[in-house]
């Protein structure tokens, strides 16, 4: 417990306390107005403090090596992902390659022909080369099914492969 003594200087040192922070805001808020009326006269405005505090804190960020290690890190890391993808794609097309050869070579095939998806596939490219002979070439349209088209391309492929460019360009004319 304190004795009354004790109590009235502890009071006494609170008074001086808060006279003194009392003093020191007015000091500092007097201050403050002095600073901005200074930036004022300089053309200083927030926006500009804030694009230099930015541009610092950047240049600090990108010296730091930290930043260093780790744009290092990640450089290599794209440098060694761009590879995997490089190698991925040039797999893929050649695997698209020996498929679009595979169908060529085996697109007459009996099995292939009657399975589920060729007719579906069948079905869908008739029904798309139907809608753009109506679009293109009005109501009368001279049509063929689906296999009369690849019979006319693998024919025309043939053809081309023996008469040369100009014939292959000739029978797409009349397609």
């Amino acid at each position: 417990m304190l004795s009354e003594e004790e109590k009235e200087e502890l009071k006494a040192e609170l008074v001086q306390l808060e006279d003194e922070i009392t003093t020191l805001r007015q000091v500092l808020s007097a201050k403050e107005r002095h600073l901005v009326e200074i930036k004022q006269k300089l053309g200083m405005n927030l926006m500009n403090e804030l694009k230099q505090n930015f541009s610092k804190s950047w240049h600090d960020m990108q010296t730091s090596t930290a930043y260093k290690k780790t744009h290092e890190t990640l450089s290599h890391a794209g440098q060694k992902a761009t590879a995997a993808f490089s190698n991925v794609g040039t797999a893929i097309s050649k695997k698209f390659g020996d498929m679009s050869y595979s169908i060529r070579h085996s697109i007459s095939m009996p099995a292939m022909r009657n399975s589920p998806t060729f007719k579906s596939f069948e079905e869908r490219v008739e029904t798309t080369v139907t809608s753009l002979k109506t679009k293109v070439g009005g109501s009368n349209h001279s049509g063929g099914s689906f296999e009369e088209v690849l019979s006319s391309t693998a024919h025309a492929s043939a053809q081309s492969s023996a008469g040369g460019p100009r014939r292959a360009e000739e029978e797409e004319l009349q397609c």
